[in-house]
């Protein structure tokens, strides 16, 4: 089984339990379960996040939630070498939702965020693809999440870069 079939179905599968009213995400996983997702850099809680907003709000779908893993998974392999970062990033290190960089609300945050999940290093009370960061990306320009991250991932940390793709997705939005 490829890893995309294998995270498809244990996705599926965490739907099925979280839809039967299970919202223990703990008891979801059998060890080679674990095994697989730290195999592509990805915790327990991240996988259920994507459950959970998707049977609570219909959004984002299992494909998404496929996409980001997959940068994340080729950025472990890649850039880490497939060693895991032991750095966390809380909500105490990531900016506020209000503050701004170049006059728009909530960037720096996912920008932030989302070099924290290409790493691996967002705390498990964090998620990258929540609810403001779907909306966020949907206002300026529909920017797919997984799109997003593979820029802020060629960007490195260069905001500027970053801007100047914020800018050009929002123009052609």
């Amino acid at each position: 089984m490829t890893w995309n079939d294998q995270f498809l179905q244990l996705f599926r599968s965490c739907v099925e339990k979280y839809r039967s009213g299970n919202s223990d995400f703990h008891s979801y996983y059998e060890p080679e379960d674990l095994a697989f997702l730290k195999s592509i850099g990805y915790k327990p809680r991240e996988l259920f996040d994507f459950v959970e907003d998707l049977v609570d709000g219909g959004e984002p779908t299992e494909s998404t939630a496929l996409l980001v893993a997959a940068v994340r998974r080729d950025y472990l392999h890649t850039v880490q070498n497939g060693q895991l970062s032991e750095k966390e990033v809380s909500s105490d290190d990531i900016p506020a939702r209000g503050e701004t960089l170049d006059n728009v609300a909530y960037f720096p945050r996912i920008l932030a965020k989302a070099r924290a999940k290409l790493a691996g290093e967002l705390h498990p009370n964090l998620m990258y693809g929540c609810g403001g960061d779907r909306g966020f990306l949907r206002k300026h320009g529909d920017i797919h999440p997984a799109d997003f991250l593979r820029h802020v991932w060629a960007s490195g940390d260069d905001d500027a870069h970053m801007i100047e793709y914020l800018r050009q997705c929002y123009s052609q939005g």
